[in-house]
This record gives C-alpha cells, sequence and structure tokens, in this order.
C-alpha cells in the first residue's frame, strides 16, 4: 500500500524563502560582476561611465570623449595630476592617511575644508560609481579603490585616469579637453596648458581652461611649480621603490605630530 505524501509545513518553500533565494542570487551576481569588471578593465578601456549617463539624461550634455594610450597623452597631464591631486601616487596603496590626517587636523583648525581622495579612489569614482557622499557610495569607492590597487598597476591607474575624467561640459579625459580648450591633441600639450586644464578639476562644469580666471591663473602656476619640484612621474620598479621608501619615512612624521 502506497505512502500518502505528507504535506510541507507551513512556509517551506513559500513565496518569502523563494524571494530571498532569488535576491541571495542577485547579490551573489552583483559582487561577481563587481570583481570581473575591474579585472577585465585591467586589459579593456572602459567604454562610458555612469557619470557620464547621468549627465547626460539629467544635464543633456554631449560625452566627447577620445581614448587615447597613456603613451599618447602628454606627460604633462599625469604629472600636474600628481601635483595638485595625490602627491604620493606612486607610494600608496589607494589611501593617503596621511593626507586624510592633514585634512582631519585642518579642519579641526578651522581652515577650509580640503578633500584628501587619492587618484586611485577618484579612478574608483569614475568608472565604477556615480557622483555624490552618501555612506553607500563612499563604502563603493573603498571597495573599488581596493580592486583596482589589486588588479590594476599605477600606469594603468593613471591612463584610466586621465581618460575619464570629467574636464568640463559633456568632456571627458585628456584627447577631448585638448581638442576643445586648445585645438591640438593631448601629446601635444604643454605643462602650462595641462596645468590650466587639472587646475578646473574640482569644478570642472564651472571653469573653462582656455578662458582662465585670476584664479585659474594662480592655480595653474601652483601646480606647475609643484610639477617641477615633483618631477616626471615615471612607472618602473625602481622608481616606485623610491617612492615607497620616501612614503614610509614620512608616516613616522605623521604619527609624532598626532601624538
Amino acid at each position: 500500500m502506497a505512502k500518502k505524501k505528507t504535506k510541507k509545513s507551513a512556509g517551506s518553500g513559500g513565496p518569502l524563502k523563494r524571494l530571498l533565494i532569488m535576491l541571495g542570487k542577485v547579490l551573489l551576481a552583483l559582487l561577481i560582476l563587481s570583481i570581473l569588471l575591474p579585472m577585465a578593465y585591467r586589459w579593456i578601456n572602459p567604454p562610458v561611465t555612469p557619470l557620464m549617463i547621468i549627465r547626460k539624461v539629467k544635464n543633456d550634455l554631449p560625452i566627447e570623449k577620445e581614448w587615447r594610450d597613456i603613451e599618447e597623452i602628454s606627460h604633462c597631464m599625469a604629472d600636474c595630476a600628481v601635483a595638485s591631486e595625490d602627491n604620493n601616487f606612486l607610494s600608496h596603496n589607494g589611501f593617503d592617511w596621511g593626507a586624510v590626517q592633514k585634512a582631519i587636523n585642518e579642519k579641526k583648525q578651522g581652515k577650509r575644508e580640503r578633500g584628501a581622495s587619492t587618484i586611485s579612489q577618484q579612478t574608483a569614482k569614475n568608472v565604477f560609481l556615480w557622483d555624490g557622499h552618501s555612506w553607500i557610495r563612499k563604502g563603493g569607492e573603498v571597495y573599488f579603490t581596493f580592486l583596482i590597487e589589486s588588479f590594476w598597476s599605477k600606469e594603468r591607474i593613471m591612463e584610466v585616469y586621465l581618460n575619464v575624467i570629467e574636464m568640463g561640459p559633456g568632456i571627458y579625459g585628456a584627447e577631448a579637453a585638448a581638442q576643445h580648450y586648445f585645438h591640438k591633441s593631448a601629446d601635444k600639450l604643454t605643462l602650462r596648458e595641462a596645468a590650466l586644464i587639472t587646475a578646473c578639476y574640482p569644478a570642472p562644469l564651472k571653469r573653462n581652461p582656455a578662458k582662465p580666471t585670476g584664479y585659474l591663473n594662480k592655480r595653474a602656476g601652483q601646480i606647475s611649480s609643484l610639477t617641477r619640484k615633483i618631477g616626471r612621474i615615471r612607472y618602473d620598479e625602481e622608481s616606485i621603490a623610491r617612492a615607497k621608501k620616501r612614503y614610509a619615512k614620512r608616516k613616522t612624521e605623521w604619527y609624532e605630530i598626532d601624538l
């Protein structure tokens, strides 16, 4: 005599359980994608970024961009970026804790608030995330910064940075900026022109390097001066090792100041 099938307990395999399983699969897929995409971008150039799409939809801005390998971009652009945005780019692992501490100290002293995001962090934000200051976005920035620092070389990070960063209304990357503002290719940019473009980074929608204000001229001069002091940015192992050694020495100074 065949046994009667027992009924499943209430709620077992119900809608809630199926929903949770489906949600778990979606989250797992997103996690895998979030790892595979940075790995792929080590060799594949990002075709578009979330910020480009947001600007297009929200502000109806064009997307002017033309990818250039780092060898096809004037070294002045990278040099100025390091001088202006991230002096310790070659030596840190994505996060410049000395710059963070300095920003905190200056805020405590009532000075003007300054950013402490590295070029790696800015690249992670520009390629994978959106603009904003929410904790979710900042958490994503930390996560993707760790990934690109793990999978990419410093040279690749700089290359992607100089090709995706917003350099004006609907203008992305060094080549588009060079063509739009100075009617030349990115490899022909002078130090002065590169410094003017870099000086616009904090507010690229409001500033025009081709028509610099007094502030932009002053800021570009400061960037040019610091660029000469830092020297040309090189990505070979010896240069990076020297930069890391200098960075390690300065860490002691930061800790002593904090004490």
